[in-house]
């Protein structure tokens, strides 16, 4: 029973993400005129194999429990049904977001723009209210929402509901910074400013890339039994252990990928290009702060395995010290 619920909720959450791609490169296909960009769903038609390989690479669907280990490294560090379902929706947002960007230029650049320019894009599906301005902005919102989704749909692995449960809430804070990138494409002295929107789709893409890798949503005991058990071990330093938690490796790739990259882009558009608006100083300050924060808990983390290791060391009762007799002396002497 437990096997057949993970295959249904795995073919859903591959579903949602199927349609969504569907869309997304119908809607390219459509401002574009060029049917050759349907090659872009490449990706979300390979899910049905990446499934059959999941399948038979893990045991995730054939475990009841809710905390199972997981046979292959690759499925336990990396996600290929998201990388496949971001393969076939970041080339998408790029030429949507082009596309708009090369609107505003021939609205900018004439002095006589024609009223119904838009009015000239075919749409069908009884959507036609809907400019591409706006298509633009509500894929790229459903996309952030059908991440959170799919994860929480997948089957869970390794890792236990509180742990699942804390994952998708800090997916939902990212997803929310990650669309004011796009917001500020839309301050007028940004949205013809070429160079200034091929960056901000870079940063966008290079965010989207920490959804993919599963590092943070491995099992934390695990992990610090094998920090423990290392650091038992004579002449290892503690730095070794905190680069090796999972702890340690989320929040770097955190300030890498995303908090990092996107305080250095706010900062130039607030001080090269004057854009200044509550929701930019707003994000900036949050930028700020969560750098700081993510740097302050990696030395928290670092020095607290630096702690347990030594404290590992001296309390091991294989040592021979003096002053206790017997056994459950030493085993006291470690607990406290």
């Amino acid at each position: 029973m437990c096997r057949v619920l993970n295959i249904l909720l795995a073919l859903l959450s591959r579903f949602l993400f199927a349609v969504h791609g569907v869309l997304t490169v119908w809607r390219v296909v459509e401002v574009t005129g060029e049917p050759s960009y349907w090659l872009l769903l490449m990706g979300v038609t390979l899910l049905g194999v990446e499934m059959a390989i999941t399948i038979k690479y893990t045991r995730a669907f054939y475990a009841c429990s809710s905390i199972h280990p997981c046979d292959d490294p690759l499925f336990c560090r990396f996600s290929p049904m998201v990388f496949l379902y971001l393969s076939t929706v970041i080339p998408s947002v790029w030429f949507l977001e082009l596309n708009l960007l090369q609107s505003n230029l021939l609205i900018n650049s004439s002095t006589n723009s024609d009223p119904q320019f838009f009015s000239q894009i075919p749409l069908t599906m009884g959507l036609a209210q809907l400019d591409p301005e706006n298509w633009v902005e509500a894929l790229e919102q459903t996309m952030l929402i059908i991440l959170v989704l799919g994860r929480w749909l997948m089957p869970k692995g390794d890792m236990s509901r509180d742990q699942l449960s804390q994952l998708l809430m800090v997916y939902v804070g990212l997803g929310a910074d990650i669309l004011d990138i796009f917001d500020t494409f839309k301050e007028p002295q940004v949205k013809t400013k070429q160079a200034v929107i091929i960056v901000g789709l870079s940063l966008f893409s290079w965010a989207l890339m920490q959804f993919p890798l599963v590092l943070t949503q491995t099992s934390h005991s695990k992990f610090q039994k094998e920090g423990q058990s290392e650091a038992a071990k004579p002449g290892r330093a503690g730095w070794t252990v905190s680069c090796c938690s999972s702890e340690a490796w989320s929040l770097l790739l955190t300030v890498g990928l995303q908090d990092g990259p996107f305080l250095i882009y706010r900062l130039y558009l607030m001080i090269r290009e004057n854009v200044l608006n509550q929701l930019m100083i707003f994000f900036t300050c949050k930028n700020i702060l969560i750098v700081l924060l993510e740097v302050y808990r990696i030395c928290v983390v670092h020095f607290e395995q630096s702690n347990t290791g030594g404290r590992t060391e001296s309390c091991d009762p294989s040592h021979e010290h003096s002053e206790w007799t017997d056994g459950e002396a030493i085993e006291s002497s470690c607990q406290e």
